[in-house]
């Protein structure tokens, strides 16, 4: 990445990890974070969901929590997810389910947690529903990889992951995954990595996310791409035409709160959208994340509060 920009995610990412500054944010930054998080219950996000279905935009539908202290917590996300899958059934809107594996409990009870997210997946099994296991820092990149993969051994295959482009062993992922036949969402990445494991040149970060973008189309794989990026949404675009790949062999991925005229206008276009639309009331890690990614998303939130 550009020094600019790295500078700058990484300077607001370390900031967010202050405890003061955590608690401040929580306590009066709410109806700031309302930006990007659709609702703090689950049937006002439905509502969002309908809404979003009505402009021709599919959606990713994630409860949010990470990085949980006890497994009584795990237990309760689990059977929150188990509701929410029951919701979107029940509503009748085009919408399939994201969850975090420490959200589960991964990194308290590896076996705890794979029981927690197996139950999910059935759930969503039974009303032919998906289940995006997200994909979060390196500590539990291989674990995420292998939860996936052993659930699909089980014939458990409406399951897949994320994976990001910044990390060195990526195309080695993408390779395996392929081969296994699970589904991914192809993103930049989002945390604070260290060179050792990840490209810190916006330029290596890019050329690695076209890459597999590209393992996935030459392939007519159905291929999910994560990105804000006029650049690589117009590349997308252009390959595809080129190669005579079709709309429907694709979707392009955005996130709630960010861009949200650029994905109605796509899919009025006949592309594939789908918004990620997070509810909650753990949004304080999702929504920092949300403001490292470019100091433009600061800028706005800033701009609202002294409105």
């Amino acid at each position: 990445m550009d020094i600019g920009s790295e500078l700058y995610r990484k300077t607001l990412l370390t900031i967010s990890g202050n405890t003061l500054v955590e608690r401040l944010t929580v306590k009066y930054g709410g109806k700031l974070a309302a930006k990007f998080i659709a609702s703090q219950e689950l049937q006002p996000a439905l509502e969002v969901i309908r809404e979003l279905n009505r402009k021709g935009i599919m959606v990713t539908l994630d409860h949010l929590g990470e990085g949980i202290k006890a497994l009584s917590e795990a237990s309760g996300y689990r059977e929150e997810y188990i509701r929410l899958v029951r919701g979107i059934a029940d509503a009748g809107v085009n919408a399939n389910v994201s969850l975090k594996p420490t959200q589960m409990g991964l990194a308290l009870d590896a076996a705890a947690c794979y029981s927690n997210i197996r139950a999910v997946v059935r759930e969503a099994s039974a009303s032919n529903n998906f289940v995006r296991i997200d994909m979060e820092d390196t500590p539990y990149t291989q674990a995420t990889i292998d939860m996936v993969k052993r659930l699909h051994a089980e014939r458990l295959t409406n399951v897949g992951t994320v994976i990001q482009a910044y990390l060195h062993r990526t195309r080695a992922d993408v390779e395996d995954l392929i081969a296994s036949g699970v589904n991914l969402r192809l993103v930049k990445g989002a945390y604070k990595e260290p060179a050792e494991v990840a490209f810190q040149k916006k330029s290596e970060v890019i050329d690695n996310f076209k890459t597999i973008i590209r393992m996935h189309l030459d392939r007519g794989i159905y291929t999910a791409i994560a990105s804000h990026d006029d650049n690589i949404i117009g590349w997308v675009k252009a390959y595809a035409a080129e190669k005579g790949i079709s709309p429907e062999k694709f979707e392009f991925q955005m996130l709630y709160g960010l861009r949200m005229n650029e994905q109605a206008r796509l899919a009025t276009d006949g592309y594939r959208v789908r918004c990620y639309v997070p509810y909650g009331k753990m949004w304080y890690p999702y929504y920092t994340r949300r403001l490292a990614e470019k100091p433009a998303n600061l800028m706005m939130v800033l701009q609202n509060m002294f409105r």
